[in-house]
């Protein structure tokens, strides 16, 4: 798993939990950090699809030089 896919995945998570303390504390500021879970969870989908397809790309490019 990409380095970058990782540390989005953490800041998604941490979001999260974020998120869950403040509606316990009745803040409506969660809602702030359900919006960085989800850019996070964007960011953390892209860079594993950038690496999925970087890895079919060098196998496509070594299978056709054999």
């Amino acid at each position: 798993m990409p380095r970058l896919a990782l540390y989005t995945l953490a800041v998604c998570v941490l979001a999260i939990a974020a998120a869950v303390v403040s509606f316990a504390r009745g803040s409506w500021l969660g809602i702030v950090w359900i919006l960085i879970a989800g850019i996070s969870s964007n960011m953390a989908w892209y860079y594993l699809r950038k690496a999925r397809a970087a890895r079919a790309a060098d196998r496509e490019g070594t299978g056709a030089a054999h």
